[in-house]
């Protein structure tokens, strides 16, 4: 299954590195020192989100916002994150 959200970029006010959030994934956050290390953290936040989610016994995903209706204030930026999760059959 692929999934694909918006994530917010905040740059950190003191120092390199950015914070990143989901406005779509509940309490789904991330940190890196550097817009490389944010989108892999970015992309790490969100899978664990959704995996979790998955394992619910009816799983429920928000819909997906549009970028241009994400408020954003200075310095901020919207990046799509893809995530895959790949279903494999139980082993029991």
């Amino acid at each position: 299954m692929t999934f694909i959200y918006p994530a917010v970029f905040t740059p950190h006010k003191e120092g390199r590195g950015y914070h990143v959030c989901f406005p779509d994934l509940e309490s789904c956050e991330a940190d890196g020192p550097d817009l490389e290390d944010a989108l892999e953290e970015a992309r790490e936040a969100a899978y664990n989100w959704i995996s979790v989610e998955l394992e619910e016994e009816e799983p429920d995903f928000p819909e997906v916002s549009h970028e241009e209706d994400i408020h954003l204030d200075q310095d901020e930026f919207v990046r799509q994150i893809m995530v895959v999760v790949k279903l494999l059959p139980d082993n029991d």
